[in-house]
């Protein structure tokens, strides 16, 4: 492994971390070590690690921005590759009553906002207050029922061990918190379509964007480590109100709760555990399964390796480490049919 290491810190031109400590960069901060962090530079730099963990058969996973995943507390016995906030250029292409922009996986969520902001450009507001980064809001199809990113995304760039490609947004099957990356590949940029608007439309939009802030700071345990939204909604209910109505708001389990402000989110009151927080997942799961047969479908991933193990009702929605050259099984679709699940969280 040392040989490897070298490699992959000649090739990242950024940080390479081994026993990488992975809980303070989730948003619930709970998770084991990552056997390495590799942070690349750019997407070339990207590309030649791919290669390299290839070449050394050594798993690996994306691990974005921390929102929406829970590590487990045995860690990643693997690379985990994360992307830096400039890892790739920013491009404005200009197209009259619209601006194409093009942001690097690693920007904040913030970054696309604020850039289409200067470009005049609105119908984004739904993106104020999503937590993590533009990969985030591509490879969740991230949404609000204002909104979502399939709503604005043209293309995908990735990267593999054979290079650089854009893939089209058809070719992504963009659905209701699920979108397909090529097997192996790594998010590296987002080209997206935003309308232009008047002034009007921009002072508009910047009051819908803080309202919307505003709703989930009273509405959403946002002052606590979570890790987002637990389970999407199903068809025609909330996931929220149907843990609620099944008597488990604030249930804890070891150092994490189901929430006593919003049942759709687990929080880490201090000293929580994967293993706390998968508990309370598993049993909302059941619990609402049982009450209404009505199956919850977790939107948060989970990732790495976990103690005890998940049960089996969650083996189905655990993220595996990309085993190079072989190809990994997606996780089932909530929904085929919508892109957007147009329902109040």
């Amino acid at each position: 492994m040392t040989g490897l290491i070298a490699e992959l810190r000649r090739a990242a031109r950024g940080e390479v971390i081994e026993h990488a400590p992975l809980a303070s960069r989730t948003s619930v901060r709970v998770g084991g070590p990552a056997k390495v962090l590799v942070k690349p530079n750019d997407p070339r730099a990207l590309v030649e690690i791919l290669g390299l963990l290839r070449g050394a058969a050594v798993p690996w996973v994306s691990l974005g921005g921390g929102a929406n995943t829970i590590v487990g507390d045995l860690g990643v016995n693997g690379a985990v590759i994360r992307l830096g906030q400039d890892f790739a250029a920013e491009e404005v292409e200009e197209g009259g009553d619209h601006v194409v922009l093009t942001l690097g996986a690693g920007a904040p969520i913030a970054r696309f906002l604020s850039l289409a902001k200067e470009q005049r450009g609105v119908g984004v507001a739904w993106a104020a207050g999503i937590p993590g980064t533009v990969g985030g809001l591509v490879a969740m199809n991230a949404g609000t029922p204002a909104g979502c990113m399939a709503d604005h995304l043209l293309a995908a760039e990735v990267a593999s061990p054979d290079g650089l490609r854009w893939v089209d947004a058809a070719d992504l099957h963009l659905a209701y918190r699920h979108c397909e990356l090529p097997p192996g590949s790594v998010l590296t940029r987002a080209r997206c379509r935003v309308r232009r608007g008047s002034e009007g439309d921009l002072i508009e939009q910047q009051r819908v964007a803080k309202a919307d802030v505003d709703r989930r700071r009273a509405t959403q345990p946002l002052n606590m480590p979570n890790s987002g939204s637990v389970f999407v909604n199903p068809r025609g209910d909330f996931a929220g109100r149907l843990i609620e109505q099944a008597g488990l708001k604030g249930t804890t389990r070891g150092g994490a709760q189901i929430s006593d402000r919003h049942a759709n989110f687990i929080v880490n009151l201090g000293t929580a555990k994967a293993a706390d927080v998968v508990e309370l997942l598993a049993l909302a799961r059941r619990t609402v399964l049982d009450r209404t047969g009505i199956e919850l479908r977790p939107e948060v991933r989970l990732v790495g390796d976990f103690d005890p193990p998940l049960p089996p009702e969650l083996q189905a929605h655990h993220l595996q480490p990309v085993l190079p050259g072989l190809e990994v099984a997606a996780v089932e679709m909530p929904d085929r049919t919508k892109s957007c699940l147009r329902v109040q969280p």
